[in-house]
């Protein structure tokens, strides 16, 4: 299947992305320290959510070669 990217769609996601960066720059670094230097098959990404009146959502993934590959070419797709 082969996607068409609409330019204006990507300005508003790096703007958007620029916005994140500038709002949350620890977890950009640490998303990207963990991406360059743990992220492995076999890893497991644990997430825990908080919600205001206090309710807490968890989940977790093990990682895969197929995640790898995912990951890479997003990756491959940013620095296009």
């Amino acid at each position: 299947m082969i996607m068409a990217i609409n330019p204006m769609e990507m300005m508003k996601y790096a703007a958007r992305m620029r916005k994140f960066q500038e709002q949350h720059p620890k977890a950009i670094a640490f998303l990207q320290f963990v991406g360059q230097n743990a992220i492995q098959e076999g890893s497991v990404i644990a997430v825990k959510v908080t919600d205001p009146e206090g309710k807490e959502y968890e989940s977790n993934i093990k990682i895969t070669a197929d995640d790898l590959e995912t990951v890479q070419m997003l990756k491959n797709m940013r620095q296009s």
